[in-house]
């Protein structure tokens, strides 16, 4: 159960974005589909993703922590994605991918809520990434050249 504190919080960010649940399923949707369909990051999901439907669930759950503090989502992120064949230019596509998204599904309190939130989610991943790899990131993180 959410504490009283972070039922207000939500509610503050409800009240100035205007984010909801439908709204955080159509960018979760409207996101994946434009990821599906494009030739650089599309494959490396399409090799690990067998049925998109939990996937988009559980994408919606997570979302919804992250935005609205639900804690919907109960899951381990940077494990998943420290396996992956990914370097700086994925998270740089992600974020591109992910922008216009939420600028085409969301109004524009809810879509900078939302952005700020991504970047610094694949900052956090594309560091994760790097220091696995054994490798320092190059002149900047995809956030830092954005």
């Amino acid at each position: 159960m959410l504490s009283e504190r972070r039922r207000q919080i939500a509610a503050d960010i409800v009240a100035r974005t205007g984010i909801d649940e439908v709204m955080i399923e159509r960018l979760v949707r409207r996101f994946y589909g434009a990821i599906r369909r494009d030739e650089f990051v599309g494959p490396v999901f399409e090799e690990r993703v067998v049925d998109w439907e939990p996937h988009l669930r559980r994408m919606c759950e997570f979302w919804s922590s992250v935005t609205l503090m639900s804690g919907r989502y109960h899951g381990r992120p940077m494990e998943k994605h420290l396996r992956l064949p990914v370097d700086s230019r994925h998270f740089g596509r992600w974020l591109e991918l992910f922008e216009t998204a939420a600028n085409e599904v969301c109004p524009p309190a809810a879509a900078a809520y939302f952005i700020e939130r991504a970047h610094w989610i694949a900052q956090s991943l594309e560091l994760g990434v790097l220091r696995e790899a054994g490798s320092a990131p190059g002149d900047a993180t995809a956030l830092e050249r954005r």
